[in-house]
């Protein structure tokens, strides 16, 4: 069938021998073909990299606006390149079908072990959008992909991500000690991305921010570093953060005022150069950022030098605000304040967040108090009075 505005034919098989049936799959076929003429649809030309392209400039004004985040452009764009692993880029958008993707979930746990199921969900709905838009701008002949069912156990995904000990933290803390040292760096540069990640790692587990609010603060951002004392005397470096909406994942700007004021100062010490639009993480010597590449490679490092299965326990840099989140838990934060510090729900909080251990759970169930004969609840290390469980 000649296609008058492309300047090409049609050339399909039917795969029938039959010629009543041909007749009548011909016939639905131009009508399809006709349809999507008359549609403006172009049934050659873009290729699946050229569509990928043209979705990601289209969402990259989604970031420019606030509808989307920096990060999440970032999430995007990485789904598409399994996309493109999957089918070849230079692939004709016009060869495909709604069903060609149908067992991608399959190929995507082959290619990559242990990838979840989850992760192929949130891939699939990428997907679908991108077709959504390329069938509204004339650039695909179908609206939607077909994909395997997933079935996804709602519990078992709460309990995804393992979280650090004590102990294990500690020995992190001790262990980077020597790991950001110029004596086990092999030059300058080296250093410099190993003391960033020392910094990086101490400011997550302080101020519980995501991995993505962190990597996108400015020097701007900062909004003041302050020394007062604790409820024991102690000094304590307060830094109060603004984290801005378009970085933030749920789309809401807040303030954070956290412990760890020292390591910013620490930051800005070996920066001094650093303008305020300037990112809080980026490499002095070269003035921007570490690729991701080299910044998840330090993680493999660290976990492989203190001798934890990282990949087996899912433990990520992400794992720092679930460390900190638990240990604010244990230093009685109220649930409230502390969804308000995290940039999310007490709901999530208590369900995500709250990895009770077995020490807190004793604590618990050791607090007494006592009701004094004027019905004041007193503390009964003070006033052993009437005992209540």
């Amino acid at each position: 069938m000649w296609i008058e505005g492309e300047q090409k034919y049609v050339r399909k098989s039917l795969r029938t021998r039959d010629l009543e049936t041909a007749l009548n799959k011909a016939e639905d076929e131009v009508f399809r073909i006709y349809s999507d003429v008359k549609s403006g649809r172009k049934l050659f030309g873009i290729t699946l990299q050229e569509l990928v392209d043209a979705y990601v400039s289209w969402r990259e004004k989604d970031v420019q606006t606030g509808d989307i985040t920096a990060g999440r452009l970032v999430t995007i764009r990485s789904q598409l390149k399994h996309f493109l692993k999957h089918k070849e880029p230079s692939l004709k958008v016009a060869e495909l079908d709604a069903n060609s993707l149908y067992d991608y979930g399959s190929w995507r746990k082959q290619t990559v072990p242990g990838t979840r199921d989850v992760t192929i969900q949130n891939e699939h709905s990428t997907f679908n959008h991108m077709v959504d838009f390329g069938y509204r701008e004339g650039l695909c002949h179908f609206p939607k992909l077909t994909f395997r069912k997933i079935k996804i156990d709602a519990k078992q995904e709460r309990k995804r991500r393992d979280v650090f000990s004590l102990s294990e933290y500690d020995q992190l803390v001790y262990f980077m000690r020597s790991y950001a040292s110029k004596k086990h760096s092999k030059d300058e540069r080296e250093l410099e991305e190993r003391l960033l990640i020392r910094d990086f790692i101490l400011i997550a587990s302080n101020t519980c921010c995501r991995v993505g609010e962190l990597w996108e603060l400015r020097w701007s951002d900062v909004e003041s570093i302050r020394t007062t004392t604790d409820e024991l005397g102690r000094d304590v470096e307060l830094v109060t953060l603004n984290i801005r909406a378009e970085t933030s994942k749920v789309g809401r700007s807040r303030t954070v005022v956290s412990r760890g004021g020292e390591y910013f100062k620490r930051l800005r010490d070996r920066n001094e150069n650093a303008l305020d639009d300037d990112f809080l993480f980026a490499v002095p010597s070269i003035g921007k950022r570490m690729t991701k590449t080299r910044f998840y490679r330090h993680w493999q490092n660290l976990m492989e030098g203190i001798g934890i299965n990282h990949k087996q326990r899912n433990m990520t840099y992400y794992s720092l605000r679930h460390f900190g989140i638990t240990c604010r838990l244990r230093a009685g934060v109220s649930i409230f304040d502390l969804a308000e510090m995290a940039g999310t729900s007490a709901t999530n909080i208590q369900n995500h967040y709250g990895h009770i251990d077995r020490q807190m759970l004793e604590a618990s169930a050791l607090k007494n108090f006592s009701v004094s004969r004027e019905g004041l609840l007193e503390n009964l290390l003070t006033s052993p009075s009437r005992q209540h469980p």
